[in-house]
């Protein structure tokens, strides 16, 4: 009977200690992973930084080209208001609205922009269509009632870091038309 008291006692400490080794043994490979652990976080953002950079900036790209275009829409309905006034009074419509353009879009290279208008449906181009009296040419053409369409190009280069992206005729464009009082 004692044999078999101590077979059972035996079997029940076999049994104690294969619980007990893997307990030690997990715990032994968490503190071994917790070591490995330490800097994971750096490793981790180096690798997430460079695409958190390039969508950035591609936000902001974005975001300047938007400005810019919402400036050169705003200025070219400033300029086809300003010149849709000045039926019978002016001898050059084209510098007019050119003029109000360049005045309200302060952002842009002026020098960039290129202008084209319409006058009672006769297109003129350039900042510059004087005529010689309130009767002849684009003056004549500028009748009250008719309608007035001004319409204004600038380049569109991506700028990255300094280093410039210029794709073959890529043009932000803006047309606004006004009645003529």
């Amino acid at each position: 009977m004692k044999t078999q008291i101590d077979c059972a006692a035996a079997q029940a400490a076999a049994t104690q200690h294969a619980q007990a080794e893997p307990r030690w043994l997990r715990r032994q490979l968490n503190r071994l992973l917790r070591k490995g652990q330490r800097g994971s976080a750096m490793v981790e953002f180096a690798l997430i930084l460079p695409a958190l950079l390039l969508i950035t900036t591609g936000v902001m790209i974005f975001g300047v080209a938007m400005n810019n275009y919402l400036q050169l829409t705003n200025a070219v309905s400033v300029g086809a208001r300003a010149v849709s006034t000045y039926a019978g009074q002016t001898l050059d419509p084209c510098a007019v609205a050119s003029n109000a353009v360049i005045s309200a879009a302060p952002g842009l290279n002026t020098s960039l922009l290129t202008f084209s208008y319409t006058f009672n449906g006769v297109p003129q181009s350039g900042t510059n269509c004087a005529s010689g009296t309130l009767t002849t040419g684009a003056a004549n053409d500028l009748a009250s009632g008719t309608t007035v369409t001004v319409t204004a190009k600038y380049p569109f280069n991506l700028s990255v870091y300094g280093q410039v992206f210029s794709m073959n005729n890529a043009v932000l464009q803006a047309t606004s038309a006004e009645l003529v009082q």
